[in-house]
């Protein structure tokens, strides 16, 4: 429900969240050094280009929906760089509305090692918590949200329960008697949704009708709009930075536009500065070896053409029939290939090269095995035989149900017959049917 106020009036913030400031990236120092030295700056570099984009595009204010460290005990350097990039948004004047997170749950706060600037606010998680955000001395926006207490949420509680804008109204009325004529309002939490019963779950139409204009969600590392990104009222941003390899794409946050009797518009930005890739390469056409890495660095550069990101760890998956099957493998043959390929780029890291090749297979060959039903042969011959009395006899049964055989079926027939040989062909290999 879209309130009406004020006509005219827009909203322009950032919405980011599960930026896990101090995340480790296992799983990649025993291939290489160097790049997982690269991925431990890979996260901050992300956060970087979140505070970048608020302060180039000038946005009204800046939303965290929670898991801002990636643990309950960040480390002095974390904290460091999350507190420089909100004094950089301070020095702006831009405000920040934040949550937190199950990574960073609310009491793990209590001790923290700096003091939140005065742009900075944090949503409380005992209870809901309401802000109004003022331009210009005018109110223009209502912030609700709530945030995780400690690293698990009780089942028995739906963490929305309260988030509403007539709630935000009646809890900000003392202090600011004209809140109600604030046009907009914005839901912050961190959720699991329906997709994730453990962290936090939220029924998503239950999100509805409550005079919220855009929930910003966090949780899901992954983009996500519901009930649809042409109507898109609550809001994954996904992950900054993907962390491993399950976690492949463009990853960054939203830019929201709010303007009354008009669509939220979203403007994604990318952040990344690794982009994690899962590809499948089809070497069918390889006479050689050394043909792959060649193959396999031209999927690359596609794949990171829609990845928005320079720097790039990838798993290749070699698919197709080849008769390079049996050369692959033998040992030492992939991770030459897989050397090549890291060698070929710097910017480009295959951290696993995996062969799901198959051998071809031979029509001769099978049917000397008698793997190739007899039967299905015999009635081949017999169609290219004699193709005039195999097209009566089609016509004859279409005739006694009282339907003509069209004419271009007459001429399909040879066609139909190298279909269904290679249909069988293919079943026996245990491919994909070729269409």
């Amino acid at each position: 429900m879209r309130y009406t106020l004020n006509m005219g009036k827009t909203l322009t913030f950032l919405h980011a969240a599960d930026l896990h400031l101090g995340a480790p990236f296992r799983g990649l120092r025993a291939l290489s050094k160097t790049w997982a030295q690269r991925l431990l700056t890979a996260i901050p570099e992300a956060y970087e280009r979140v505070i970048d984009a608020a302060l180039s595009r000038r946005v009204d204010f800046v939303v965290i929906s929670g898991d801002i460290f990636d643990g309950v005990h960040p480390s002095y350097g974390d904290y460091r760089k999350f507190f420089a990039g909100l004094e950089r948004l301070n020095q702006a004047g831009i405000p920040v509305y934040l949550c937190t997170g199950n990574h960073d749950p609310y009491t793990s706060w209590a001790d923290d090692l700096f003091a939140l600037p005065d742009n900075t606010v944090m949503l409380p998680a005992s209870k809901p918590g309401y802000v109004l955000f003022r331009r210009n001395g005018q109110p223009l926006c209502l912030v609700a949200g709530r945030g995780f207490y400690s690293q698990a949420w009780p089942v028995d509680e739906d963490v929305s329960e309260g988030i509403s804008r007539a709630a935000a109204e009646r809890a900000l009325a003392s202090d600011d008697p004209d809140a109600a004529q604030a046009p907009f309002c914005v839901g912050v939490m961190h959720t699991g949704f329906d997709l994730d019963l453990q962290k936090a779950p939220v029924e998503p139409a239950k999100l509805l009708g409550r005079g919220v204009d855009y929930w910003a969600l966090g949780h899901l590392h992954k983009k996500l709009a519901y009930p649809s990104w042409d109507d898109p009222c609550a809001v994954f941003s996904g992950c900054i930075q993907g962390r491993d390899i399950k976690e492949t794409g463009e990853r960054g946050c939203f830019v929201v536009t709010l303007e009354q009797d008009a669509p939220t518009r979203l403007e994604f930005v990318p952040t990344a500065s690794v982009a994690w890739e899962k590809i499948d390469v089809d070497v069918s056409a390889c006479a050689t070896v050394s043909e792959i890495p060649d193959l396999i660095m031209r999927a690359l550069f596609r794949a990171n053409g829609k990845a928005h990101c320079e720097e790039m760890c990838v798993r290749v998956t070699l698919t197709g029939a080849t008769h390079l099957h049996e050369v692959l493998a033998r040992p030492g043959v992939l991770e030459d290939v897989r050397s090549q390929i890291n060698e070929g780029y710097p910017a480009f890291f295959c951290d696993a090269l995996i062969d799901a090749t198959r051998r071809p297979l031979d029509k001769g060959a099978l049917m000397n095995a008698g793997l190739f039903p007899a039967v299905l042969m015999k009635t081949a011959r017999a169609q290219r035989a004699n193709v005039a009395d195999e097209a009566a006899y089609l016509q004859e049964e279409f005739l006694q149900k009282g339907i003509a055989l069209p004419a271009a079926c007459v001429r399909e027939i040879d066609a139909l017959a190298d279909q269904a040989e290679n249909l069988v062909l293919d079943l026996l290999q245990g491919g994909e049917v070729r269409q």
